[in-house]
């Protein structure tokens, strides 16, 4: 029913009919997945877990008001006597952080997400990538609900755990999938758009995570986050099974124009070799060097994202900074996606593949001054140094996987985007446990400086050295009038034979050897 009349009237919208489709599908796993960071508070007060702290309990008060802030206080006893006016304003209670929090939020996560994901990228490669990204849907859209039912804190590492390994289809699976669908002028603007849903579902989490569970609907709290984004997952997991087909898989890049490097050198030009495997193409300095610059980048991107929330809580108190937080990260970050996309796709014709990491290595190293102030300034000031770093910062992910499928084989491409997540999500992933250690020793601001603004500035320089390892822009193979033997025409090696005209047959091509 689906692959008849329907698709034929629709083909020209379809593929970007996909690209929403699994974009809102990544969109509503990421919201499953950074929900813990805005609601740790009262999920950790509900289930027990993580640190206590002295808290002000008093919204209608300012810092400016206080005469002793409340998280400087260590101890419940002196925590509960402080009073202003004969009113206490301050309360001894779960605040959301510790090893607890950070091992849920980061390893209990990484540790499935990482490892299934490459196991997921090689079934891409040699089974229907469609079937496989719905069951992936279906899979973390049902643990996401579930952990609307949870009662003790190991119940909700399980599900974590379950719904990594679900999610973590979602990028080989779809970034494969559209490859394939859109051509090179557009790859990086769509690739930007679909891994934005990393930044759009961490940005909705803030609203969602902050306001929700104060409306206490149904007297369920902060589980109500998740049972409306469980069953949301559920509906769009029904829809990539009905309604998402398998494209015609195609070679891209450097690989469909013989222009190979360090590996590659294997590939037919519009074939794919199947003696290149994915230990040749891991182990080129390119692909190293852009993965450790990548995971740099990702631990900073993560450390802000598992600790934004908290952390504005813990020093702004006063502030209610939740709807310009889902402003930052979702207007202004998706305009930065778009803009990094465009950028790249308009000078990768004329500096080839280099020129997209030259726009990570800038954009990243644009970005680094102004996440500094977001630590640093007061509520004013530090939203607006986040909203320029933002703009900056998140033109990295989708540019960073366009470059990846641009020089990796056909064959391994999947299998190549997993590995690729599976070593940058376990160093960026994992790196944020170390905040609360070293925000014990030197304070949890300055543990933020460190790995998330300090991360940004040195994954901007890895990316420019990783710019001079890659190739420039490659030549295609167009043939004029006169260079061209008499009759025959293989510009786009697409023929397995060569046509007669004039009444003659064609000479043999002097070399065949590289058809």
């Amino acid at each position: 029913m689906f692959q008849g009349g329907i698709w034929a009237k629709l083909q020209n919208v379809y593929k970007w009919y996909v690209l929403g489709l699994v974009s809102v599908g990544y969109i509503l796993g990421e919201l499953g997945h950074y929900l813990i960071g805005t609601t740790s508070k009262v999920t950790a007060d509900d289930l027990h877990y993580g640190d206590k702290s002295c808290m002000l309990n008093a919204t209608h008060l300012t810092l400016s008001q206080l005469p002793v802030v409340c998280e400087k206080v260590n101890s419940s006893e002196t925590c509960e006597a402080l009073t202003l006016n004969g009113t206490r304003y301050c309360e001894w209670g779960y605040n959301g952080l510790g090893i607890d929090y950070q091992i849920l939020a980061g390893p209990a996560f990484m540790a499935v997400f990482t490892v299934v994901g490459v196991i997921l990228g090689v079934v891409a490669d040699k089974y229907n990538r469609a079937r496989v990204l719905a069951v992936c849907t279906l899979v973390f859209a049902i643990a996401i609900l579930l952990m609307g039912t949870v009662t003790e804190y190991w119940h909700l590492v399980v599900l974590r755990m379950i719904m990594a390994a679900g999610e973590s289809g979602c990028n080989p699976l779809a970034t494969g999938i559209l490859t394939d669908l859109f051509p090179e002028h557009q790859r990086a603007l769509v690739l930007s758009i679909f891994n934005w849903g990393i930044y759009g579902g961490y940005g909705i989490a803030f609203p969602v995570g902050r306001y929700i569970p104060d409306i206490n609907a149904w007297g369920l709290s902060w589980r109500v986050c998740y049972y409306g984004a469980g069953i949301i997952g559920l509906v769009i997991a029904f829809f990539t099974f009905l309604t998402l087909r398998e494209p015609p898989r195609t070679t891209i890049g450097e690989e469909g124009v013989g222009n190979n490097k360090s590996g590659d050198a294997g590939l037919e030009s519009g074939k794919k070799m199947p003696q290149v495997t994915i230990w040749h193409v891991i182990a080129q300095p390119r692909i190293l060097l852009l993965c450790l610059a990548a995971s740099i980048r990702h631990c900073g991107g993560m450390c802000f994202a598992y600790n934004a929330d908290l952390y504005y809580r813990d020093y702004f108190p006063d502030v209610d900074l939740g709807w310009w937080l889902f402003a930052v990260t979702v207007g202004i970050g998706s305009v930065g996606v778009v803009v990094g996309g465009v950028v790249s796709d308009k000078f990768v014709a004329k500096m080839g593949v280099r020129s997209r990491v030259l726009v990570l290595a800038l954009s990243q190293l644009i970005s680094t001054l102004p996440a500094f102030g977001s630590v640093i300034f007061g509520p004013l000031w530090a939203m607006i140094t986040l909203a320029i770093s933002y703009f900056f910062a998140e033109m990295w992910f989708g540019i960073v996987f366009a470059i990846l499928v641009e020089i990796v084989p056909l064959s391994v491409r999947s299998t190549t985007v997993g590995v690729f997540l599976f070593v940058m999500n376990n160093v960026g992933g994992n790196l944020p446990i170390l905040v609360d250690p070293v925000s014990k020793a030197i304070g949890y601001r300055e543990a933020i400086m460190i790995f998330y603004a300090g991360f940004y500035g040195i994954s901007s320089i890895m990316f420019f050295l990783t710019m001079f390892l890659m190739d420039g822009p490659v030549e295609q193979k167009t043939e004029t009038p006169a260079a061209k033997p008499v009759g025959l025409d293989n510009t786009a090696f697409t023929h397995d034979e060569l046509p007669i005209r004039n009444g003659r047959s064609l000479p043999p091509a002097p070399d065949t050897s590289r058809l």
